[in-house]
This record gives C-alpha cells, structure tokens and sequence, in this order.
C-alpha cells in the first residue's frame, strides 16, 4: 500500500506560525479553535501556519489519537480529513480522556473503541488507515521535530523556528497576529 501524509499546513506566506498541539489537551484545543480567523487575519498569502502534533503521555490515548489524525491525512481528503478528526475531537474531548488522567468510564475502552467513536463523531473512516503499518514513521517525525526544537508540553507556539514562549492558548488572536505580521 502506498501512502502519503498530508502536511497540516495552511497558506502559504514567508512567515511560519507552527503550533504543537495534543488533541485532547484543553489548551491546545482553545488554540486549534483560533486556526482559522488567525489565517484570515493574518493573511493566508503572508502566513504558514503548520501542525504539529505532540503526543503526551499523562492523556492516556493520546498516541491512538495522533495516530487517527495521522491516519485521516492520509486519505484522499488529506489535511480537510485530519482537521476533522482533531476539531471533533475538541468537541467532544471529555469523549477521549480519563478523569484526572486516571480513571473514568475509558478505563473500559480499547484502542478500537476509540477508533470507531471518533469515526461517529468527525465522519472520517479511519480504521483502515489507522492499521497502516508504518505510519508510525510520520507519528516519530513529529516526535523528533518537537525534541529537536526543545518542546516538551503543549501548546507551543513557533515563529520562524524560534519557540514562543510568551504565546499561549488563551491570548487573543490580534496579540498573535501582532507577533506574526509585526
């Protein structure tokens, strides 16, 4: 089987905005709800702004879930797919972690449960893609780009390949834009 991911990119302008996110992550998910109006602010001509994706351990199902956006960037519908999953993953969050990352009703569910919920719930197919045998090297490649830049915790914003450390999720958009367009 041949397949290709789909770079989580959108625009194409000479600033690079790259946003580490975990899907589960509450704060991540605060910032992958301001992708869009960041873009049309900012200006689609004038701004990349790139995923990237950062597993984390204590949300215990975090890499099935990197592992399912992965996936759905491999369809036919790309990074439209892998968004998706993610943004149906932020609605229905408490659908995909563990209370206080320890117990709770996920205690029961397997890898496959949560495969096929997040199919219900983003639409996206993702069983078959998500069993593709090597897709790991793209879930490592996001592994490494992280540890190669020192980011550790999500969310983390980079400019230009220079981590943002006075960015965060709850800024408001035209704060980030000022750092980008600036």
């Amino acid at each position: 089987m041949t397949w290709r991911a789909d770079p989580l990119s959108w625009g194409h302008g000479p600033r690079v905005f790259e946003m580490f996110l975990e899907p589960t992550c509450p704060f991540s998910n605060r910032a992958l709800g301001k992708i869009d109006e960041t873009l049309a602010l900012a200006g689609q001509d004038r701004l990349t702004l790139k995923i990237r994706l950062q597993s984390q351990p204590w949300h215990l199902y975090s890499g099935v879930l990197v592992r399912c956006v992965l996936a759905a960037s491999t369809l036919p519908e790309g990074k439209a797919a892998a968004r998706q999953a993610l943004d149906a993953i932020a609605a229905h969050r408490d659908e995909f972690e563990f209370e206080k990352h320890a117990y709770g009703a996920n205690m029961d569910a397997t890898p496959n449960a949560i495969i096929a919920r997040l199919e219900g719930y983003s639409g996206v197919k993702l069983a078959q893609a998500f069993a593709i045998p090597d897709l790991d090297r793209e879930i490592k490649w996001h592994c490494k780009y992280a540890r190669q830049n020192g980011i550790h915790v999500s969310p983390t914003f980079m400019i230009d390949g220079l981590v943002q450390n006075d960015m965060g999720s709850g800024d408001a958009v035209s704060a980030w834009v000022g750092k980008l367009t600036g």
